[in-house]
C-alpha cells in the first residue's frame, strides 16, 4: 500500500485523468483509481469527496445530476478547460519531480 501522504498532492491528477476519459461519479471513480493501481492505493471517500468540492470550487470540475439508482439521483463531474490546463500542468511538475527524487534514490536512476 501506497502512504495517504506521499500520493495526496497527486490525488487531483488521478481524478482528472479519469475524468478526462469521461465524465463520472465518486464510486466508479474510486473504483477505477483501486483497479489501476492494483489495490496499491484506495483513496477513502472523504478524501475523494473533499477534491471534488475543492476541484469544483476552483473550476477545475463541474457536477450535474445524472441517473437515479435506488432513488438517488447520483451526481456526476466532468472535466472543464481549466482543469485541462490543471491538468497537463500538474503532470509537467511531476516529471519534474521524479527526475528531482530519482537523484536521492539509490542507484540515481
Amino acid at each position: 500500500m501506497i502512504s495517504s501522504d506521499v500520493i495526496r498532492g497527486y490525488n487531483d491528477i488521478m481524478i482528472l485523468y479519469l475524468l478526462l476519459r469521461e465524465p463520472s461519479y465518486g464510486y466508479e471513480i474510486s473504483r477505477q483509481i483501486r483497479q489501476m493501481t492494483d489495490e496499491k492505493y484506495i483513496m477513502k471517500e472523504t478524501t475523494l469527496y473533499s477534491a471534488f468540492k475543492r476541484m469544483e470550487s476552483n473550476g477545475l470540475i463541474e457536477s450535474y445530476p445524472g441517473s437515479k439508482t435506488n432513488g438517488k439521483t447520483r451526481t456526476y463531474y466532468k472535466i472543464t478547460d481549466k482543469g485541462l490546463s490543471y491538468y497537463r500542468e500538474k503532470c509537467e511538475e511531476w516529471k519534474i519531480t521524479q527526475e528531482v527524487i530519482c537523484k536521492f534514490i539509490e542507484g540515481g536512476n
